[in-house]
């Protein structure tokens, strides 16, 4: 794979405590050695305009003077210092770089992949939360859509906190479709089954809140079940690919059951949906923070496009999650035909 980096995102220093620090991108990069086929790319920070396409104006600037003036606690998760603007406009960057790479055609080995922090998936509109300040994934959506170089974005994402933030952008927009797989009842607390989208955007959201020990037999289904054939019907150009790894079994934040192996059943079964409906692929960095776990995640999503074949579980998965997906498909507009 090809994976975007920079050296600036691992100034924003969120202090000794905090679980989204600068080690996350050293242990991926420690576990990436061990790995042929890796290539880094360092692109361009995201421009504000780009940034201001999906946030509010008088946010990102009191943001900037909030950096500018030394940073500290924008609330009690979410950490900023001096240089945390200029690695938040590097995180954006790398995933409007993702988008693009793969709306050019970087495919299979060569398939992007962006490693910024801060996050992004929490960002709303007009906020930074969950130590999240831009979402990087709406940046590069919205980025490739203005540019025209995309009419239609999915974004897929699989980290084990719901992405309120990214959900909240589009909510009524009909270009971009949004859908997570997520742990029920987990901060922030959003990402209900009957939240679908409004006005423009009605059926362009898909939720499937996961109780607490799912695992990889339950992804497996929810994945096949509902995600596949929404991003189907929903034929977009462009499909990123929100991977956090806070649902792996051993991941200190969650309760979720997702082993490594897991994430590579899910990277397998992403390639083969975007094959079939001949969209681009491009993975964002979110969560994850068990350090051994979250860079044995991104190399398995390596190792899959390196050609690797993930073993499918055999179990079904447990029969409450069995009787949310049967709800889901029948209710969701995108899958009620289906």
């Amino acid at each position: 794979m090809k994976f975007g980096y920079s050296e600036a995102c691992l100034a924003h220093d969120t202090g000794k405590r905090h679980p989204e620090t600068p080690d996350r991108l050293r242990a991926i990069r420690q576990a990436l050695t061990r790995k042929h086929g890796v290539e880094y790319i360092n692109p361009a920070p995201a421009t504000e305009s780009e940034v201001t396409a999906v946030h509010d104006a008088g946010y990102v600037a009191e943001f900037r003077e909030f950096c500018a003036g030394g940073g500290g606690n924008w609330d009690p998760d979410t950490v900023a210092v001096e240089e945390t603007w200029d690695a938040a406009l590097q995180s954006a960057g790398l995933s409007c770089w993702s988008a693009e790479q793969a709306l050019a055609g970087d495919d299979g080995r060569n398939t992007p992949f962006a490693l910024g922090r801060p996050p992004g998936h929490h960002a709303v509109g007009d906020d930074a939360m969950g130590f999240c300040f831009f979402n990087n994934a709406a940046v590069a959506a919205q980025s490739v859509i203005d540019k025209g170089e995309a009419e239609r974005v999915a974004i897929f994402d699989w980290d084990v906190h719901h992405g309120n933030g990214t959900q909240d952008i589009f909510y009524d927009d009909e270009n971009v479709f949004y859908a997570s797989i997520h742990e029920e009842g987990l901060y922030p607390g959003t990402g209900e089954i009957q939240e679908v989208g409004e006005g423009d955007g009605e059926g362009t959201t898909l939720n499937v809140p996961l109780p607490a020990g799912s695992g990889d037999p339950e992804y497996r289904t929810t994945f096949d079940e509902l995600v596949a054939p929404a991003v189907t019907a929903f034929d977009p150009d462009l499909l990123l690919v929100s991977a956090g790894f806070d649902a792996h079994r051993h991941d200190p934040i969650s309760r979720m059951r997702v082993s490594t192996e897991g994430y590579g059943m899910l990277t397998a079964h992403v390639r083969e949906v975007t094959d079939e409906v001949d969209s681009a692929l491009g993975f964002v960095l979110e969560g994850g923070y068990g350090l051994d776990t979250l860079s044995d995640g991104v190399a398995v999503v390596h190792e899959v496009f390196d050609g690797m074949e993930p073993v499918v579980p055999e179990e079904e998965a447990d029969e409450d999650v069995l009787e949310s997906v049967s709800e889901v498909r029948s209710s969701h507009p995108l899958l009620d035909s289906v």
